[in-house]
Parts: C-alpha cells; structure tokens; sequence
C-alpha cells in the first residue's frame, strides 16, 4: 500500500501541472512559430535576392502613385493634362526595369571588364554637357542632355559607374596587397575630377552624392582611421565653401539656422513642408486629398514628395518609407558580409550606402533636420534619369545577391524557383581565388615585357651537362631527380595556392552552409 500511493500521486501532479504547462506553451507557441517561419524563410538560398527585388518593386511602385497624386493639379494648370507627369515617369520607371532586367544578366567579370571604360565614357558625357549648345540649361544649371522625348543627366550615369570602376580597383589592389598610396592615387583624383565637372554644372546636391560614393569606397576599402578622418574634414570643408560661395546656397544655409527671418521668402518651401506633414497626423488626409499641391509647396512631387506621403498616408506612410529602405540596408549589407567575392563586397556595401545616405539626406531637409540640397527620393521622386539608374543600381544589386556562395550552390544543383526560371536569368559563375590569382598573374605577365635570353646561356650549359655522368645525377639516379624536381614544382605550386586560399579565408562568410561539396569547389 505504502508503495502504490507515490504512483497514483505522480500521474496526479502532472495532470495537475498538464494545464499551466500547455498555457506557457501556447502563450509562447505562435511567437515561436512566427520567428521560425521568418528565419527559416531567411535562410533561404536566395532570400537576398527576392528582398532586393520586392524593395525595388514596392518604392517603384510607391513612387509613381505618389508622383500622379502630387503632380496632378499643376500638370492641369500647366499643360492641360494631369497625367502628362506621371506618364514620363511611368515611361522612365518601364526604361529603368528593362535596365533592371540586363543588369540582371551581365556577368560580373564582365562587368569589371567593362568598368573603366565606361567609367571613362562617362567622364567624357560630363564634359560634353559643359559646352553651349550640346548640353541644355534650366534653372540656370546645364546638366541634361535633351532627346526629345526625355532628357538624361549624365551626372547620375557617373554615380554608377564610380562605384563599379572604384570597387574594381580597390578588389584589385587588395589582393595585391597594396599600399594606402596606391588605393588613394588613381581612386581620388579620378573622384575630384568627376566632382570639379558636376560642381561646373552647377549641381551640388549631385557633388554630394559623389562625395558619399567617394567615401564609401574608401571606407569599405579599408582606408586607415586617421586619414580617414583628414579626408573627410576636407570634404566637409569643402562643401561648407560651395554652400556659401553661390547666392541660392547661401539662401538655403540662412533659411535653415534662421528659418523665422523670411518665412514668406527663402523659408516658405521648409516651413510648408512642415505643414504638410503637421496635416497628416497618424492616419493621413487620405491618397489624393493633398492641401499642399494645390501650388502651396513648391516641388512637392519632386523634392519634397515625403512631404505629400506624410500628408496624405500619414506618420503610417512615413513609417513605411523607412522601413523599405532599413529592409534595404539590412539586405545590402548583408548581401556583402556573405558574399566571397571582394569586389561584390566593394560594390554592394559601397551601392547600399550611396541609396541609403541620398534617402536620409531628402528626409533630413524635409523634416527640418538639414539643410535643403535638392537631393531626390530614390525610386520615389519625380525624376527620369534618377529612377532609371537607381533602378540600374538595384539590378547590380540583385545581380550580386545571387552570387552569395549558398545562392550560387542552389542554382547550380537546379533550385533556381519561379522567378529565375520565367526570367531565364543565367546561372551566376563560381568564385575562385586561384582562378582570380592566375587571371591577375597573368595580366602582370602580359604587361611586363618578356626577357631577353642570355648570349652564352648556351655555352654555359654545356659543360654542366658534360660534367654529368650519362643516366646519373650528383644525388641519385636520373629518375629520383626528376621525381624529385616534378615534387618540387608541385609542392610550389600548392604552396602558391595555399597562401591565396589563406589570403582570402578573410572574405569568406563565417555562417555554416548547408551545400558543402559546391562550397569546396567554389573554393
């Protein structure tokens, strides 16, 4: 008796504790199942890819409604028309997802191939738009190109080809193991140069752009603290004179650390946006119910579109313009810390930053944070040329999320899902160090001029083969010293490729992986 009452008091308890168990469980079960389900959908092969892509899609998407809504009233005054806008953006947005789509496609050898003379054309573009009569003025700045149709700015082509060129040349200097004065001379004076032709413009809301590229790259390429810093006081002192050597500049400067002085002035344009966004509230006016494009702010579909998002989807709509654009940020960055490739890691942490500091900076001056420097919403803004080559941005991006080393192990062994399949997108190549260590090799070998052989090389010889006894050698046979030579090449030989497997350890992501047979060839 005394040992069946332990027995009957067990199954007591746990009926007992059955209740309060089950409830931790089910209090904690769907905050469980909805973190596994996101990390699982994470950790899939190509989940970089489709966040770039359904980012893009989304800020595309959100800024051509935007820029109907916020252009309407004064595309009717104006031209009769209230789509006429929105019709040349939609026309730019088609433009730039065809871009989107070749960007997609080009492979990135050739893509660093091909990246200094483009970055060159492009030099040649900002000069060409400087002359009188080949480059078209508005608003007193000549920066476009005009087509007929549209009008292209070869200030924005010059970003995008800054950052591929740079990011070329700094993978290539790295693996060189170069010194800080061989990243900093062909990258800087190349960067200034741009820079000097768009300041020539005069554009400097674009020069800024640059400067962030500039920075960025020098940053990610592994420029040293301290001189780090020097340049980029430099910079900030530089801007600080182009601000207040034009008189709009100046005005912009004064409105911003006095902006109670000429409110009907040089302040009207911050101080309507404020209104603008005060008028929203939390929920918003409603989509087109907009107070302030009825001709009371200033660009309003342009420059200060944040303004009419705040005002008519509210603090809601402002919310989700940012977390777009931290989803970017997240996926940039972390497209580069897993790819293998050092110039992916260049290009796609230089690229996200450019895009994310341009999105800061048009969201700092239009909630009263910084000053106004006519930077443009990327992907939201009016404006065709910007959304094309933003858009070409994004397609490099994507382009370079397919090369992570999981992503490139799944679409070699078949999983390349739906959308690659119906885009018929080629399969991304595999990262070899080696391979890119014997492509560098014999670059330099084809750059250097081959010696000339030696007069008596011959002469020299022959009385060393004499020396020798026919069949012998001073250590062996002639058979153990050819093993011995053919082991020598072969132990220098996996040497060689040894230290640059090592040199590149430091790139490769530190994540376990599930396809580790394509990991070790991709090695």
């Amino acid at each position: 008796m005394t040992a069946a009452t332990p027995r009957r008091a067990a199954p007591e308890a746990a009926r007992r504790t059955a209740p309060e168990a089950a409830r931790r469980v089910g209090n904690k079960g769907p905050q469980r199942l909805r973190i596994g389900w996101f990390g699982a959908w994470l950790a899939r092969p190509l989940a970089s890819f489709h966040l770039v892509v359904a980012i893009a899609v989304l800020l595309t998407v959100l800024g051509l409604v935007m820029v109907l809504s916020a252009s309407s009233v004064e595309s009717y005054a104006g031209g009769g028309s209230a789509y006429s806008l929105f019709i040349q953006q939609a026309v730019m947005a088609a433009f730039g997802a065809v871009v989107f789509y070749i960007a997609l496609r080009i492979p990135m050898r050739l893509m660093r191939q091909l990246s200094f003379p483009v970055f060159a054309l492009s030099v040649v573009l900002l000069v060409l738009v400087l002359i009188p009569g080949v480059g078209t003025k508005v608003q007193g700045s000549q920066r476009w190109f005009d087509l007929g149709v549209v009008s292209v700015q070869p200030s924005e082509v010059a970003k995008v080809t800054l950052v591929v060129w740079g990011s070329h040349l700094l993978a290539s200097r790295q693996s060189e193991k170069a010194g800080y004065k061989d990243i900093l001379m062909p990258l800087v004076p190349a960067g200034l140069l741009v820079c000097l032709l768009v300041v020539l413009e005069p554009n400097l809301s674009t020069t800024i752009a640059l400067g962030i590229v500039l920075t960025s790259l020098l940053w990610f390429g592994g420029l040293p603290l301290r001189m780090f810093v020097t340049i980029a006081v430099s910079g900030v002192v530089a801007a600080t004179i182009l601000a207040l050597s034009a008189g709009y500049r100046s005005d912009r400067m004064r409105a911003f650390f006095n902006p109670g002085d000429d409110p009907q002035g040089i302040g009207y344009q911050a101080r309507q946006a404020m209104y603008s966004l005060a008028d929203g509230g939390i929920w918003g006016r409603g989509l087109g119910q907009s107070r302030a494009k009825w001709s009371y702010l200033p660009n309003a579909h342009n420059d200060f579109i944040f303004a009419i998002i705040g005002e008519e989807l509210g603090f809601l709509g402002c919310a989700l313009v940012l977390g777009l654009f931290a989803l970017f940020v997240y996926a940039g960055l972390r497209i580069a810390s897993r790819s293998v490739d050092p110039f992916i890691r260049l290009l796609t942490a230089s690229a996200t930053t450019w895009i994310t500091c341009q999105a800061l900076i048009n969201i700092g001056y239009v909630v009263g944070l910084l000053p106004v420097t006519g930077l443009q919403l990327p992907l939201v803004s009016a404006g065709g040329s910007s959304l094309a080559i933003t858009l070409l941005m994004f397609g490099i991006i994507a382009n370079a999320a397919r090369h992570e080393p999981e992503a490139v192990a799944a679409l070699h062994s078949g999983q390349d899902g739906r959308f690659s399949r119906l885009l018929r997108l080629p399969k991304p190549e595999v990262y070899s160090p080696a391979r890119a260590a014997r492509a560098r090799a014999k670059a330099k070998a084809n750059g250097k001029p081959k010696p000339k052989p030696k007069a008596n090389a011959k002469v020299k010889s022959a009385p060393q083969r004499r020396a020798l006894p026919s069949g012998r050698s001073r250590g062996g046979s002639a058979e153990t010293s050819s093993r011995r030579s053919v082991d020598s090449d072969s132990a220098r030989r996996t040497s060689r490729s040894t230290e640059s497997w090592r040199s590149t350890r430091a790139w490769e992501p530190n994540y376990p992986m599930k396809h580790a047979r394509e990991r070790g060839n991709s090695r």
